[in-house]
Protein backbone atom coordinates (compact mmCIF):
# COMPACT_ATOMS: atom_id res chain seq x y z
CA UNK A 1 0.00 0.00 0.00
CA UNK A 2 1.09 3.47 -0.96
CA UNK A 3 2.95 4.93 1.97
CA UNK A 4 1.55 8.43 0.89
CA UNK A 5 -1.76 7.44 0.85
CA UNK A 6 -1.74 6.06 4.32
CA UNK A 7 -0.37 9.01 5.48
CA UNK A 8 -2.59 11.18 4.33
CA UNK A 9 -5.66 9.37 5.80
CA UNK A 10 -3.79 9.19 9.46
CA UNK A 11 -3.45 12.88 9.21
CA UNK A 12 -7.21 13.40 7.76
CA UNK A 13 -8.08 11.16 10.88
CA UNK A 14 -5.96 12.88 13.02
CA UNK A 15 -7.36 15.79 12.31
CA UNK A 16 -11.04 14.83 12.59
CA UNK A 17 -10.13 13.99 16.14
CA UNK A 18 -8.78 17.50 16.48
CA UNK A 19 -11.84 18.75 15.22
CA UNK A 20 -13.22 17.10 18.08
CA UNK A 21 -11.47 18.54 20.67
CA UNK A 22 -11.35 22.09 19.20
CA UNK A 23 -15.05 21.67 19.94
CA UNK A 24 -14.58 21.19 23.16
CA UNK A 25 -12.37 24.07 23.74
CA UNK A 26 -14.63 26.46 21.95
CA UNK A 27 -17.67 25.48 23.69
CA UNK A 28 -15.67 26.38 27.09
CA UNK A 29 -14.49 29.25 25.60
CA UNK A 30 -17.99 30.80 24.42
CA UNK A 31 -19.91 29.72 27.42
CA UNK A 32 -16.60 31.28 29.21
CA UNK A 33 -17.80 34.76 27.36
CA UNK A 34 -21.41 34.37 27.91
CA UNK A 35 -20.43 34.03 31.54
CA UNK A 36 -18.42 37.07 32.12
CA UNK A 37 -20.69 39.21 30.09
CA UNK A 38 -23.99 38.17 31.72
CA UNK A 39 -22.83 38.63 35.27
CA UNK A 40 -22.37 42.27 34.16
CA UNK A 41 -24.86 42.69 31.86
CA UNK A 42 -26.56 45.50 33.46
CA UNK A 43 -23.48 47.43 32.13
CA UNK A 44 -23.32 46.47 28.50
CA UNK A 45 -25.83 48.20 26.49
CA UNK A 46 -24.62 46.92 23.85
CA UNK A 47 -26.68 43.29 23.41
CA UNK A 48 -24.66 42.49 20.05
CA UNK A 49 -21.45 42.13 22.07
CA UNK A 50 -22.08 38.57 22.97
CA UNK A 51 -22.85 38.21 18.96
CA UNK A 52 -18.74 36.34 19.17
CA UNK A 53 -20.00 34.39 21.59
CA UNK A 54 -22.55 32.73 19.82
CA UNK A 55 -21.27 32.25 17.13
CA UNK A 56 -18.28 30.73 19.15
CA UNK A 57 -21.10 27.90 20.53
CA UNK A 58 -22.64 27.41 16.83
CA UNK A 59 -19.14 26.62 15.85
CA UNK A 60 -18.56 24.50 18.12
CA UNK A 61 -21.42 22.18 18.02
CA UNK A 62 -20.86 22.25 14.00
CA UNK A 63 -17.29 20.95 14.56
CA UNK A 64 -18.68 17.74 16.56
CA UNK A 65 -20.44 17.05 13.24
CA UNK A 66 -17.15 17.77 10.89
CA UNK A 67 -15.08 15.25 12.95
CA UNK A 68 -17.77 12.84 13.03
CA UNK A 69 -18.06 13.48 8.96
CA UNK A 70 -14.04 13.60 8.29
CA UNK A 71 -13.91 10.04 10.54
CA UNK A 72 -16.86 8.37 8.73
CA UNK A 73 -15.63 9.61 4.78
CA UNK A 74 -12.04 8.64 5.24
CA UNK A 75 -13.02 5.08 6.41
CA UNK A 76 -15.79 4.35 4.00
CA UNK A 77 -12.93 5.96 1.32
CA UNK A 78 -15.65 8.44 0.48
CA UNK A 79 -15.21 10.62 -1.88
CA UNK A 80 -18.38 12.79 -1.73
CA UNK A 81 -17.87 12.62 2.23
CA UNK A 82 -15.02 14.27 1.88
CA UNK A 83 -16.37 16.71 -0.65
CA UNK A 84 -19.12 17.28 2.07
CA UNK A 85 -16.12 17.79 4.82
CA UNK A 86 -14.67 19.97 3.01
CA UNK A 87 -17.65 22.35 2.79
CA UNK A 88 -18.30 22.15 6.05
CA UNK A 89 -14.42 23.35 6.85
CA UNK A 90 -15.05 26.44 4.72
CA UNK A 91 -18.19 27.13 6.24
CA UNK A 92 -16.94 26.74 9.54
CA UNK A 93 -13.60 28.84 8.45
CA UNK A 94 -16.31 31.93 7.10
CA UNK A 95 -17.88 31.69 10.41
CA UNK A 96 -14.38 31.78 12.76
CA UNK A 97 -13.25 35.09 10.81
CA UNK A 98 -16.87 36.24 11.01
CA UNK A 99 -15.97 36.17 15.02
CA UNK A 100 -12.94 37.47 15.12
CA UNK A 101 -13.60 40.60 12.88
CA UNK A 102 -16.81 41.02 15.34
CA UNK A 103 -15.04 40.45 18.05
CA UNK A 104 -12.60 43.22 16.84
CA UNK A 105 -14.74 45.68 15.97
CA UNK A 106 -15.92 45.58 19.68
CA UNK A 107 -13.23 45.84 21.60
CA UNK A 108 -12.70 49.29 20.23
CA UNK A 109 -16.34 50.26 21.34
CA UNK A 110 -16.26 48.29 24.58
CA UNK A 111 -15.15 51.79 26.72
CA UNK A 112 -17.68 54.25 25.15
CA UNK A 113 -20.65 51.85 25.75
CA UNK A 114 -19.33 51.25 29.39
CA UNK A 115 -19.15 54.72 30.36
CA UNK A 116 -23.12 56.22 29.69
CA UNK A 117 -24.63 52.26 30.95
CA UNK A 118 -22.75 52.36 33.74
CA UNK A 119 -23.77 55.76 34.68
CA UNK A 120 -27.31 54.89 34.46
CA UNK A 121 -27.09 51.90 36.49
CA UNK A 122 -25.69 53.78 39.33
CA UNK A 123 -27.87 56.26 39.24
CA UNK A 124 -30.28 54.08 40.30
CA UNK A 125 -28.94 52.35 42.79
CA UNK A 126 -31.03 52.29 46.00
CA UNK A 127 -29.76 49.00 47.89
CA UNK A 128 -32.54 46.70 46.54
CA UNK A 129 -33.28 46.52 43.16
CA UNK A 130 -31.58 44.47 40.70
CA UNK A 131 -29.59 47.01 39.70
CA UNK A 132 -28.36 47.54 42.62
CA UNK A 133 -27.01 43.98 43.05
CA UNK A 134 -25.58 44.00 39.92
CA UNK A 135 -23.33 46.96 41.49
CA UNK A 136 -22.71 45.17 44.44
CA UNK A 137 -21.29 42.17 42.40
CA UNK A 138 -19.20 44.41 40.11
CA UNK A 139 -17.91 46.10 43.24
CA UNK A 140 -17.25 42.99 45.48
CA UNK A 141 -15.99 41.00 42.53
CA UNK A 142 -13.70 43.73 40.52
CA UNK A 143 -12.80 45.40 44.35
CA UNK A 144 -13.96 48.99 42.72
CA UNK A 145 -16.05 51.33 43.71
CA UNK A 146 -17.93 53.96 41.80
CA UNK A 147 -17.73 54.68 38.24
CA UNK A 148 -14.46 56.88 37.38
CA UNK A 149 -13.48 56.05 41.33
CA UNK A 150 -15.15 56.23 44.79
CA UNK A 151 -16.36 60.04 44.61
CA UNK A 152 -18.63 59.60 41.72
CA UNK A 153 -21.13 58.39 44.68
CA UNK A 154 -21.37 61.91 45.82
CA UNK A 155 -23.36 62.50 42.53
CA UNK A 156 -25.70 59.62 43.32
CA UNK A 157 -29.46 60.00 45.04
CA UNK A 158 -27.92 57.53 47.39
CA UNK A 159 -25.26 59.42 48.74
CA UNK A 160 -27.50 62.25 49.96
CA UNK A 161 -30.31 59.74 51.11
CA UNK A 162 -27.86 57.46 53.56
CA UNK A 163 -25.59 59.74 55.35
CA UNK A 164 -23.08 60.82 53.07
CA UNK A 165 -22.26 57.36 52.78
CA UNK A 166 -21.22 54.81 50.04
CA UNK A 167 -22.65 51.25 49.80
CA UNK A 168 -21.11 48.82 51.65
CA UNK A 169 -19.78 46.61 48.72
CA UNK A 170 -17.36 49.32 48.24
CA UNK A 171 -15.45 47.98 51.23
CA UNK A 172 -12.25 46.46 50.97
CA UNK A 173 -12.03 42.60 52.38
CA UNK A 174 -12.35 41.46 55.55
CA UNK A 175 -12.41 44.84 56.64
CA UNK A 176 -14.92 44.95 59.65
CA UNK A 177 -14.81 48.44 60.34
CA UNK A 178 -16.01 50.25 57.32
CA UNK A 179 -18.80 52.17 57.43
CA UNK A 180 -18.87 53.29 54.13
CA UNK A 181 -18.14 57.36 54.87
CA UNK A 182 -15.56 59.75 53.34
CA UNK A 183 -13.69 59.77 56.46
CA UNK A 184 -12.39 56.21 56.62
CA UNK A 185 -10.84 56.23 52.94
CA UNK A 186 -8.31 53.83 54.01
CA UNK A 187 -11.22 51.51 54.12
CA UNK A 188 -12.56 51.38 51.00
CA UNK A 189 -11.80 50.80 47.29
CA UNK A 190 -11.27 54.00 45.97
CA UNK A 191 -10.24 52.73 41.93
CA UNK A 192 -13.66 53.18 39.73
CA UNK A 193 -15.13 50.03 38.09
CA UNK A 194 -15.46 51.56 34.60
CA UNK A 195 -11.76 50.94 33.85
CA UNK A 196 -11.75 47.30 35.97
CA UNK A 197 -13.95 46.14 34.25
CA UNK A 198 -13.21 47.50 30.67
CA UNK A 199 -10.17 45.57 30.93
CA UNK A 200 -11.63 42.43 32.01
CA UNK A 201 -13.64 42.51 28.84
CA UNK A 202 -10.36 43.34 26.72
CA UNK A 203 -9.12 40.78 28.30
CA UNK A 204 -11.96 37.74 27.80
CA UNK A 205 -12.07 38.97 24.46
CA UNK A 206 -8.60 38.97 23.57
CA UNK A 207 -8.72 35.48 24.64
CA UNK A 208 -11.66 34.59 22.41
CA UNK A 209 -10.14 36.13 19.38
CA UNK A 210 -7.03 34.17 19.97
CA UNK A 211 -8.55 30.87 20.15
CA UNK A 212 -10.61 31.94 16.94
CA UNK A 213 -7.39 32.58 15.26
CA UNK A 214 -5.48 29.05 16.14
CA UNK A 215 -8.76 27.26 15.15
CA UNK A 216 -9.27 29.50 12.18
CA UNK A 217 -5.18 28.20 10.82
CA UNK A 218 -6.11 24.52 11.61
CA UNK A 219 -9.25 24.53 9.50
CA UNK A 220 -6.72 26.36 6.72
CA UNK A 221 -4.16 23.34 6.90
CA UNK A 222 -7.50 20.81 7.19
CA UNK A 223 -8.78 22.62 3.69
CA UNK A 224 -5.42 21.96 2.06
CA UNK A 225 -5.13 18.11 3.26
CA UNK A 226 -8.06 17.52 2.00
CA UNK A 227 -7.51 19.24 -1.23
CA UNK A 228 -4.25 16.82 -1.28
CA UNK A 229 -5.70 13.47 -0.63
CA UNK A 230 -8.48 14.60 -3.18
CA UNK A 231 -5.95 15.01 -6.17
CA UNK A 232 -3.79 11.93 -4.84
CA UNK A 233 -7.57 9.77 -5.11
CA UNK A 234 -7.56 11.12 -8.95
CA UNK A 235 -4.08 9.33 -9.78
CA UNK A 236 -4.36 6.16 -7.44
CA UNK A 237 -7.01 4.42 -6.25
CA UNK A 238 -8.42 4.91 -3.01
CA UNK A 239 -7.11 2.60 -0.39
CA UNK A 240 -9.08 1.52 2.40
CA UNK A 241 -6.68 2.49 5.72
CA UNK A 242 -7.40 -1.15 7.05
CA UNK A 243 -6.13 -2.68 4.13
Amino acid sequence: MDCGIITSKTVLLLLSLIFWAAGVAIAYVGSYVIRSYNNFEDFVADKYSLVPAAIIIGVAVVMFVIGTVGCCATLRESKVGLGFFLLIIMVIFAAEVTAFVFGFIYRGRIKGDLEKSMSDVFQKYDGLNTESHAVDYLQSQLQCCGVQNYTDWTATPWYGQHNNSVPHSCCKANTTQCSGLFNQPELLNTQGCESELEQMLQDVLSYAMLVILGFAIIKLFGMLSICVITCRSKKNDYQPLYA
